[in-house]
């Protein structure tokens, strides 16, 4: 999917080799098996960053591994070319992560990727298919329930993208510093048994010119969605995983951000019934062990 152009883009000196050929590579980490998948009707999953630190890639393929779905849509930021140009990174989770999308797109699943500011140079491929994975600017998706979604990744609402793009590598660069420290709070957290945390989320809650931005960010979004006749939006780009309601000319508009994985590790879905729900994926895991350490203390306690 990515590998010949990342070659040329960024020239690692054949690294890229390394980039998953579904019929010759397996992934590093073994896939799971389909048993006992959770089965949604669609998937959304946004700012992955692949090519960074921060990208918590091995909790994006745990998602991966336990969920099956007719739709995925990757709302972008799924590579980070910004941190790639700047210095290589790629290690096998990511490739990991990058076989199993293929490998869901060729067992049927209809996956759409819509680029956005970190991947922008996907964009130029608009209108393509690669390996059966759509590319696009955006896109409309039709729920079970009968509404439409406007899709799209949300850098084009951005106002600091829009009228300062070098104050937004300023803040992209701050950010992966944040990043950078994040990452070590949560190693110490790993060894004291402790569940993941982002400094950056809670940041970002608690620092008022942030919390006004986003609050901005949602409304003038959901209003675009308005004015193009729809009954929502589903983006991304702000790694805040949110549901609003909004009003435009007496009519509610739905405002969804399917979050990141970087921070939150978020990801949001439609069920059959064309109900949505945003998954906070750390915190499935949590009580997924949970649930195994009462089974395991059960089962002692039977013997």
């Amino acid at each position: 999917m990515f590998g010949n152009y990342l070659d040329g883009e960024f020239g690692n000196g054949g690294g890229v080799s390394a980039f998953p050929d579904l019929e010759r590579h397996k992934p590093a980490t073994p896939e799971r098996s389909a048993e006992g998948r959770r089965k949604y009707r669609t998937i959304w999953i946004s700012d992955i960053h692949l090519g960074t630190k921060g990208c918590n890639a091995d909790l994006l393929v745990d998602f991966l591994d336990s969920v099956d779905c007719e739709t995925m849509y990757l709302v972008g930021d799924i590579i980070d070319g910004w941190r790639l140009k700047k210095k290589f990174y790629w290690p096998d989770a990511h490739n990991d992560i990058v076989w199993r999308i293929m490998k869901r797109a060729k067992r049927g699943t209809r996956v759409v990727y819509i680029p956005g500011n970190h991947d922008e140079m996907f964009r130029q491929f608009t209108g393509l298919n690669f390996g059966g994975i759509e590319i696009r600017r955006a896109a409309f998706h039709d729920t079970a329930d009968g509404r439409r979604l406007m899709v799209l990744h949300g850098d084009e609402f951005d106002a600091v993208m829009l009228s300062h793009r070098w104050l937004a590598f300023v803040g992209d660069a701050l950010y992966h510093f944040m990043m950078g420290v994040n990452h070590w709070v949560n190693a110490v957290r790993r060894r004291l048994d402790l569940p993941y945390w982002s400094l950056s989320k809670m940041a970002k809650h608690k620092v008022k010119n942030a919390v006004e931005f986003i609050g901005k960010y949602e409304e003038v979004v959901a209003r675009a969605a308005g004015e193009r006749g729809v009954d929502g939006v589903v983006c991304g780009h702000i790694h805040t995983a949110e549901h609003r309601m909004f009003t435009h000319d007496g009519k509610r508009i739905e405002y969804w951000n399917d979050g990141d994985w970087v921070e939150g590790c978020n990801a949001l879905v439609e069920h059959a019934d064309g109900r949505m729900e945003i998954l906070h994926w750390p915190e499935e895991v949590a009580r997924r062990e949970e649930r195994m350490r009462q089974a395991d203390s059960a089962i002692a306690q039977a013997a």
